[in-house]
């Protein structure tokens, strides 16, 4: 089991700087090295579980062209676990779930009924084996709830665990790449001349829609994402020798430009030139205070569960999937992005209303989910007769109608680029709050599974779709938007 270094009071490491140069970079390219034998080499094959317990990589052992893994140490880390081997027959029992599998026979039999893996099962020194395709089926009906494989990588998220990211130059002198996590981060760093390569291991890290960013910057330009062998890799491109720092508990990363040594600096006589050894970084200005052009709302969540959209999965949690994503999505068109609930966290409807308009931003868009019919419905709000008013105050049941006609453009854009990609939409109005009380451009999405599947609703291609449709669509109307604040 590998879990995230921590210090010995079981906090993350303190922010650390990485400069290029040096000793430093020797160190940082064997640190990176031994990531890569570890969890690169075609000869090591590994698979790694991230769940709300623990984070942990097991081996991966090849059988006639398939992989697999051992069940007990899969599941032993999350729970209560024995097995006993009778003959050719092998049981396991997790909790209070009961397994049964054959050796040599793709029949298994789990919480009592029958179904069939993809491979044989198989038997080693007593470790019943699985193939590693068999996951997504096999390992709710020990576990109860959803788990999302990632089966080119081997990376396996058990329940709504995943952690995102947005990424943004900031526009002060020297620019800097600010990344923020939804959740500490502690990856591997090494450098090279105009790239930084970050290995994250231990995190159940999402990349977003395209494997490749790109920045209004000539200093940072890019940076590409990766994910293979139970790690993800997100190297930044630079015109100039980067290092990387940590803050905010270890939930932002940025990168910037290394510092360069003084022109004075005279070599003592028998010790290495000073080019050698980097001056100390200069640290970029602190990014100024982002003002949001969008405001991403995860319906439901903490108390509120939601629908049950199935005897497994809540509302709450897709919605927040979803609302992960389109955030991820509308950063990386260049949109700041407030995720308003990025968590299992209770909010009221006027709470909801409250901190969206506190931020001014250019459109709300609200995320539901449902179980019946299918794709996206968009609706805006049903805003009743404008009332007297008490002053300068607004209603707060009509503080919608002054952006009516922004939220329906903003509709109108969002169906035309859902339609594009094929997905059936349907505009609506309804009295949806909190619509009413949004005194911005707003919209809610209700998204539903396509031709009727459920599990759709949480899987990442589908999620995916919606998300960028839906980000495009914004992106489109932006300068309405803008022009509509």
């Amino acid at each position: 089991m590998t879990t995230t270094p921590q210090n010995e009071a079981g906090a993350i490491p303190s922010p650390r700087t990485f400069p290029v140069g040096g000793l430093a970079i020797f160190l940082s390219l064997l640190l990176l090295l031994s990531a890569f034998l570890l969890f690169a080499s075609p000869d090591e094959k590994r698979i790694t579980i991230y769940s709300s317990i623990a984070n942990y990589s097991l081996p991966v052992i090849e059988h006639n062209g398939q992989d697999y893994a051992g069940l007990f140490e899969m599941l032993e880390p999350l729970g209560t676990v024995v097995s006993k081997t009778d003959g050719s027959r092998w049981k396991l029992r997790y909790n209070d779930v009961e397994g049964e599998f054959n050796t040599g026979k793709t029949r298994a039999r789990v919480r009592g009924r029958d179904f069939d893996l993809p491979a044989n099962f198989l038997m080693e020194d007593g470790r019943g084996l699985v193939p590693l395709a068999a996951l997504t089926t096999l390992l709710p009906r020990f576990l109860g709830g959803p788990v999302t494989f990632h089966e080119t990588s081997r990376r396996l998220f058990v329940g709504s665990v995943a952690v995102h990211f947005t990424a943004q130059v900031s526009k002060t002198t020297p620019p800097a790449l600010v990344m923020d996590f939804t959740a500490p981060v502690n990856p591997m760093i090494a450098t090279e001349p105009g790239k930084l390569r970050m290995v994250f291991i231990h995190e159940p890290l999402i990349l977003p829609g395209s494997p490749m960013l790109t920045f209004d910057s000539k200093t940072i330009p890019s940076a590409s994402c990766q994910e293979s062998n139970g790690a993800v890799e997100i190297t930044v491109t630079g015109t100039v020798p980067l290092f990387a720092s940590f803050s905010n508990d270890g939930r932002t990363i940025t990168v910037a430009p290394a510092g360069q040594p003084s022109a004075q600096t005279t070599p003592v006589p028998g010790t290495p030139a000073a080019s050698s050894f980097p001056a100390p970084p200069v640290i970029p200005a602190a990014p100024a205070e982002r003002r949001y052009f969008a405001v991403v709302d995860a319906s439901h969540g903490g108390d509120e569960r939601g629908a049950a959209l199935s005897s497994q999965l809540s509302e709450k949690d897709v919605t927040l999937a979803l609302a992960r994503r389109l955030a991820q999505e509308l950063e990386t068109r260049g949109l700041t992005t407030l995720l308003l609930r990025d968590g299992d966290t209770t909010l009221t409807l006027d709470q909801r209303a409250n901190l969206a308009n506190t931020t001014h931003a250019a459109i709300y868009i609200c995320v539901h989910a449902a179980s019946e019919g299918n794709g996206v419905r968009l609706y805006t709000a049903l805003v009743p007769a404008v009332g007297a008013g008490r002053g300068p105050f607004l209603d707060w049941n009509t503080a919608q109608s002054a952006f009516y006609a922004t939220s329906q453009a903003a509709q109108a854009s969002l169906s035309a680029e859902l339609q594009r990609r094929q997905v059936p939409v349907r505009s609506l109005v309804a009295p949806l709050r909190p619509l009413n009380n949004i005194i911005t451009a707003a919209v809610a999405i209700e998204v539903a599974p396509p031709a009727d599947d459920i599990s759709a609703l949480n899987s990442a291609p589908y999620q995916q779709l919606v998300a960028s449709s839906v980000a495009a669509g914004v992106a489109a109307v932006r300068d309405k938007l803008e022009a509509g604040r």
